[in-house]
């Protein structure tokens, strides 16, 4: 299994680019991709059958004190903030929302870039309001990777607009740039 770990977080217009990134995917895919999508919980089996459809790789959704696995992609539920616990697994809480959002993108990205610093890939996609952009700040602080999807090919721009205005983004890409790039570091 890599050192590296993917975060990938979006709201309103993100199925698209993450389908476009997982589907390049190979079976042998050895970093642990961590998915977190705003949505209520009521729709998260249909979710994760769209995105199981477009890639071969397995995808779950996380249950609390989850242990992680290689060549699977795991989806945060709906209605839970999802916080990396250790290397090897994660932990759910029905704290407050935040950005009027539960799941948060922040919160995640935040316990991810403090748990495995330089080693963290995070990656903020299309959606409509500012969450995600303090916890790649984060990650930037503690030595990790910050890519947002480019603004022009977002089905909305408000999320990585934010992101890279902030100082955010280590890189802006499209969805199959990004999908090239975790294949680098799938090498």
């Amino acid at each position: 299994m890599s050192d590296f770990r993917v975060f990938i977080g979006g709201s309103a217009g993100s199925i698209a680019p993450i389908k476009t990134i997982l589907s390049s995917l190979p079976t042998d895919f050895n970093l642990i991709i961590t998915l977190i999508i705003h949505s209520s919980g009521d729709n998260n089996t249909s979710m994760i059958e769209a995105i199981a459809s477009c890639c071969t790789l397995t995808v779950i959704e996380i249950s609390d004190k989850e242990i992680v696995k290689p060549n699977t992609i795991y989806l945060a539920p709906g209605g839970y903030h999802l916080y990396v616990e250790n290397i090897n697994s994660y932990s759910l809480s029905v704290d407050k929302k935040e950005h009027y959002c539960r799941p948060a993108i922040d919160l995640l990205f935040t316990s991810a870039a403090e748990t495995f610093g330089k080693h963290c890939i995070a990656i903020l996609l299309s959606g409509a309001n500012e969450d995600g952009t303090e916890g790649l700040l984060n990650v930037k602080r503690h030595g990790g990777l910050t890519i947002v999807q480019s603004p022009e090919l977002s089905q909305v721009s408000i999320m990585p607009k934010i992101a890279i205005e902030r100082g955010a983004a280590t890189k802006v890409l499209s969805p199959k740039e990004i999908s090239h790039l975790l294949l680098e570091y799938n090498d």
